[in-house]
């Protein structure tokens, strides 16, 4: 241990040395700040040389694309019993382990006119059939106003997603591609001569665009088959006022099945 004397002349030291301008500790053993500037500058001239290391080839990507699936497996179907065990085992929705039942069709499928609707509500979810409860019987009455039924064979119904989603939200996009097959083979082996979209749902899916209230009242084509954009029933019953375009839609399906 240094002495608090030598302690204090070497610190005095010190300071003179820095107030005569020295700013660097000095080694004991000489450095050659020339040979190191040298040997830095080659290795940075030997890396820029060197060929480019080739990336690593990427894993491919091991989840399964669901509607890539979903398109494979509705194709597979035959008949629409096919179809239905084709969906029921279907497992690239996460949607359809909420809910209770697969909602799928209800009718005669060699109906003239096949009504596709919406995702499925408690009700529909809770019957394992489209159009359901209140919005059901309203739908029912409606066609019965221009001679058509369920019951007689005239229509057939479908959900255009055959599960109920969680809090009966909006379908997402990629819930949406991995359904839009099943739909797109459930209308090509029913083969009607008229699809009725009824909502958004079905319209984005069948259409390729939404907006219910702008589609409605005009005939347009999918599928190579005439649709007809209506409102449900589900939306007639919150906007009582709107049933007046949906007894227009029906006189002019109506005229169109003659």
């Amino acid at each position: 241990m240094l002495d608090p004397a030598e302690y204090h002349d070497a610190l005095a030291c010190l300071e003179w040395q820095v107030e005569l301008g020295a700013d660097e500790a000095i080694c004991e053993t000489p450095v050659d700040r020339y040979a190191a500037a040298h040997a830095a500058a080659e290795a940075k001239a030997a890396a820029a040389a060197a060929p480019p290391v080739a990336d690593a080839p990427r894993a491919p990507d091991a989840r399964p694309d669901p509607a890539a699936q979903a398109r494979a497996v509705a194709r597979a179907a035959a008949d629409l019993e096919g179809l239905r065990h084709a969906l029921a085992a279907f497992e690239g929705i996460e949607a359809k382990q909420g809910a209770r039942n697969l909602v799928f069709s209800d009718g005669d499928p060699g109906a003239p006119v096949m009504v596709v609707g919406e995702a499925p509500d408690r009700d529909e979810d809770n019957a394992g059939h489209p159009f359901a409860g209140a919005p059901g019987a309203l739908l029912d009455r409606m066609f019965a106003a221009i001679g058509m039924s369920r019951a007689g064979g005239d229509i057939y119904l479908a959900a255009a997603m055959p599960w109920r989603l969680p809090q009966t939200r909006d379908a997402e996009p990629d819930e949406i591609a991995a359904m839009q097959p099943f739909l797109e083979r459930h209308i090509a082996l029913a083969d009607p001569r008229i699809v009725v979209a009824m909502g958004n749902l079905p319209c984005r899916m069948l259409l390729g665009r939404d907006g219910i209230g702008r589609l409605r009242g005009g005939w347009t084509e999918a599928l190579g088959r005439p649709v007809l954009p209506m409102l449900s029933p589900a939306h007639l019953l919150r906007v009582p006022a709107a049933k007046r375009d949906a007894w227009a839609d029906l006189l002019a399906l109506a005229a169109r099945i003659g």
